[in-house]
């Protein structure tokens, strides 16, 4: 029997949405790296990243229906959603949606931001984690 080749090194992708010189947001990827390593023994090694720093978090919760108009974000923040559906758009014309488990970065905190819309028939909740500036 072959023997499985296990990869030394994983990757996590997740969207963000900064603004640039001028004030406009728009949406790009991150890759995070992983790393196979022995990190809660005696359990299995598992793909771990780098930390990153966060002290806090909070919850969002959107009613059906609701769009929060062009607005920059108020802080640095990842925002992983819950339930529901969202859609998120910059103001480079990009529209992005989002379901349960998809993980987002916001960094638009100037400029003009972007518009968030409660897309589904429920309500729409974010697990909220602000971070530092990078």
């Amino acid at each position: 029997m072959a023997q499985k080749s296990i990869p030394t090194l994983a990757l996590v992708r997740y969207p963000r949405i900064y603004s640039d010189t001028q004030g406009e947001s728009h949406f790009d990827m991150v890759t995070v790296e992983q790393r196979l390593a022995l990190a809660a023994p005696p359990a299995a090694p598992f793909y771990v990243s780098r930390d990153g720093p966060a002290t806090r978090y909070r919850f969002y919760t959107f009613e059906p229906g609701w769009i929060g108009e062009l607005h920059p974000c108020p802080t640095r923040q990842f925002l992983a959603l819950m339930t529901g559906a969202v859609e998120m758009e910059t103001t480079d014309g990009t529209v992005r949606r989002f379901g349960p488990g998809d993980l987002v970065l916001l960094e638009d905190t100037s400029g003009r931001g972007h518009v968030t819309r409660n897309i589904g028939d429920g309500f729409a909740t974010y697990l909220v984690v602000p971070v530092p500036a990078a």
